[in-house]
């Protein structure tokens, strides 16, 4: 067996690597990569970072969450029907 010690990560470094992901854009791979860490770690960081998972999200800002959500669902499927009118009236009109 190898005597490997294991690794150890300050707050500080983990959320600033969260951030290459969330704020600078980076993939988690590429990141990963040049931070020298695993992928699977940076992740894992991630969902432990992220508000949703420590619970700052409060029963106000879930609930407009979902309403957002909702409204949006019912706006992509009127954009659809009126793609496939516009279409429809498009070969009509030939």
């Amino acid at each position: 067996m190898s005597n490997q010690t294991r690794r150890r990560f300050s707050d500080e470094f983990k959320e600033e690597a969260v951030k290459l992901i969330t704020e600078q854009g980076y993939k988690v791979s590429e990141a990963s990569r040049n931070l020298d860490i695993n992928a699977s770690m940076l992740r894992r960081w991630q969902r432990e970072l992220s508000p949703e998972s420590d619970g700052s999200i409060d029963a106000d800002e879930k609930a407009e969450l979902q309403r957002l959500r909702k409204e949006n669902k019912t706006l992509r499927m009127e954009r659809e029907i009126l793609k496939k009118a516009a279409a429809f009236f498009a070969k009509e009109s030939k």
